[in-house]
């Protein structure tokens, strides 16, 4: 999935729903907004891939959503995973498109990347992720969601 341009977005399966084209743009964005110039791959995909990874890398027996594997010291950031299925569900559950939720994902895959952690880090995440919504004119993250 590389690329020495900067970072990617690939699909499995191009969801019907989904314009590539646009998310490759918003990668570009968040590569350069968010992360500082350091780029990553996206991979869109289904529920089975993200339940398998999940399973093997972090011992959990389900499909997630979004999972983030950080690169560590290298220039490129790290892979972010996102279920194209899971994203068309919460779309619909908060009344927006499937793209806008892909990009909700993508952004909180990125954080992750950038070693944050909301589950550890006091909220600081959380912040972020609400800063780079209202910026990125996003509807509620992820965090945001479950704290409610």
């Amino acid at each position: 999935m590389s690329s020495p341009e900067g970072s990617t977005v690939s699909f499995h399966r191009v969801p019907a729903d989904v314009r590539p084209g646009a998310l490759r743009r918003f990668a570009r964005e968040l590569t350069e907004q968010v992360c500082r110039g350091r780029a990553f791959d996206c991979l869109i995909t289904g529920d089975a891939a993200l339940r398998r990874l999940n399973r093997e890398f972090r011992g959990e027996d389900y499909a997630t959503d979004v999972l983030s594997f950080p690169a560590g010291a290298t220039e490129r950031l790290g892979d972010i995973a996102i279920s194209a299925a899971r994203a068309r569900a919460q779309a619909r559950e908060f009344g927006h498109s499937t793209e806008t939720e892909v990009r909700i994902l993508m952004l909180h895959g990125a954080l992750h990347l950038l070693g944050m952690d909301h589950e550890t880090d006091g909220g600081r995440m959380e912040r972020a992720e609400k800063r780079w919504r209202a910026r990125l004119k996003l509807p509620a993250g992820l965090i945001e969601r479950v704290s409610r």
